[in-house]
C-alpha cells in the first residue's frame, strides 16, 4: 500500500462521512450492526471505524452493560467518528494500531471491522492481534469488497480518470479498497492467523446517489483519490465534473443506482 493511500486527513474525513457514506457504507454498517448485536457481547472491539457509520448503527442495539471500544489508527477520522456519536458512557474511542492492538488477550467477546483490513500492511498480522484480544469462542467479524468491476461506480470513476491521465492513472480504487477480493486468498490468511472455524458471504447492494455529482464528489474527494489527484497537478473540480459527466452518460442526470458488492467473514476462535 502506498502511503497516499493512507491519507484521511483535512476535508477528508468530512467529505467521506458525507459523501461515500450514504452511498456505499450504510447499508453495510446495518447489516453489520445486525450481525454484531445478534451475538449479544458483553465487550466489543471495532476496528478502524472510519468516521463512524457502524459505531451509530450498532451502539443503540447493544445492552446498557456492553463496553464498546471503538478505534482507528487515523485520529482525524476517529475525532470525527467521535463527534457525531451521542454521548455514551459505554463507549471508549481509541487511536490503536490493528496489529499492534493495546489490550490484554482474551479481551473481548466481539472483534469486528467493516472494509478496513484492506488497509493493513500485514493482514495475517492483524488477523492474528484480532484472535489473541478475543475470549474463547469469540468472533471475528470483517468485511473487504469484491473486485472493482462489481462496484459499478467506482469503476466507472476510474476509468474515468483513467482517460484524464493516461500516462499515470490513479489507481487507489483499485490497488486499496477492491484489491483484496479473492476469497480464496482471503480465508486461507484467516486460517494461518489461526482461526479454524470461519465463512465467507458474497453479498450484493445497491449504492444510491440522489445525482451523478454526489457519486463523483464522493469518490474524487471523499478518499485518497484527491490526493491522487493533486499529486498529478490536477483540478480537483474540473476532474469531479468530468467523473460526474461520466456518471451521468451511463446512469442518467437524476438519481441514480448501481450495483455493490462486498464479502463478509465470520471467524471463531
Amino acid at each position: 500500500m502506498l502511503e497516499t493511500d493512507k491519507v484521511f486527513a483535512g476535508s477528508v474525513p468530512e467529505n467521506y462521512d458525507r459523501y461515500m457514506v450514504p452511498l456505499i457504507f450504510e447499508v453495510y454498517a446495518a447489516d453489520m450492526a445486525r450481525r454484531v448485536a445478534a451475538l449479544s457481547p458483553a465487550a466489543v472491539l471495532e476496528i478502524a471505524a472510519g468516521t463512524g457509520v457502524v459505531t451509530r448503527a450498532l451502539a443503540p442495539k447493544l445492552s446498557p452493560g456492553t463496553s464498546y471500544v471503538v478505534s482507528d489508527l487515523n485520529q482525524p477520522m476517529l475525532d470525527y467518528a467521535a463527534s457525531q456519536q451521542p454521548a455514551d458512557d459505554r463507549i471508549r474511542w481509541m487511536q490503536a494500531d490493528a496489529l499492534a492492538l493495546p489490550f490484554e488477550d482474551a479481551s473481548f467477546d466481539v472483534v469486528f471491522c467493516q472494509f478496513g483490513v484492506m488497509f493493513f500492511p500485514d493482514r495475517v498480522a492483524g488477523y492474528r492481534e484480532a484472535r489473541r484480544v478475543l475470549k474463547p469462542g469469540g468472533r471475528f467479524l470483517f468485511s473487504v469488497w469484491d473486485r472493482i468491476e462489481e462496484n459499478v461506480f467506482a469503476e466507472d470513476v476510474m476509468k474515468a480518470l483513467a482517460r484524464m491521465f493516461p500516462d499515470d492513472p490513479p489507481r487507489f480504487m483499485e490497488r486499496t479498497p477492491h484489491g483484496y477480493h479473492d476469497t480464496a486468498q482471503i480465508l486461507g490468511d484467516v486460517e494461518a492467523a489461526g482461526f479454524s472455524r470461519l465463512s465467507i458471504e458474497t453479498k450484493a447492494e445497491q449504492s444510491r446517489a440522489p445525482s451523478p455529482r454526489f457519486a463523483a464528489i464522493a469518490y474524487c474527494q471523499g478518499t485518497p483519490v484527491r490526493g491522487e489527484i493533486e499529486t498529478r497537478n490536477g483540478d480537483l473540480q474540473a476532474v469531479t465534473d468530468i467523473a460526474k459527466a461520466a456518471l451521468a452518460d451511463r446512469h442518467g442526470h437524476g438519481e441514480i443506482s448501481a450495483k455493490i458488492q462486498a464479502h463478509i467473514v465470520d471467524a471463531a476462535v
